[in-house]
């Protein structure tokens, strides 16, 4: 598997399926870059779901976080597009993805993004 930073997200089957769990990950090392000035923007982010048939490969995941380091991308647009991301490589039940970033100007940013499968109907 590479070490470069990567878009690709790797699955693999859910150990447990049929089984309604948590799977939570904090990533305390994020940065990407602000869109306005190019300075370094440092977050945590926190992912939790629930795997239907797969799970996310953590050094895929990794790689994926690292591949945000030099983009320009603004808090709330960043913390949605890995949910969307995560949500498209795995298709859980639920998931939430939080940007918890660093203070920059006075101001603390935490943005939340969440997903829900639709019910079968």
């Amino acid at each position: 598997m590479s070490t470069q930073p990567s878009k690709t997200l790797d699955t693999f089957p859910n150990p447990r399926p049929g089984r309604d769990y948590v799977i939570a990950f904090d990533c305390p090392e994020f940065t990407c870059l602000c869109p306005k000035t190019g300075q370094p923007d440092f977050a945590t982010i926190r992912i939790k779901y629930t795997p239907l048939d797969t799970c996310v490969e953590l050094k895929s995941l990794k790689l994926y976080l690292w591949s945000y380091r030099d983009e320009g991308a603004f808090h709330e647009a960043v913390t949605n597009q890995i949910l969307d991301d995560l949500v498209a490589a795995t298709q859980p039940l639920r998931m939430t993805v939080e940007g918890d970033f660093w203070v920059r100007g006075g101001i603390t940013t935490v943005v939340t993004a969440s997903y829900q499968a639709p019910t079968a109907g």
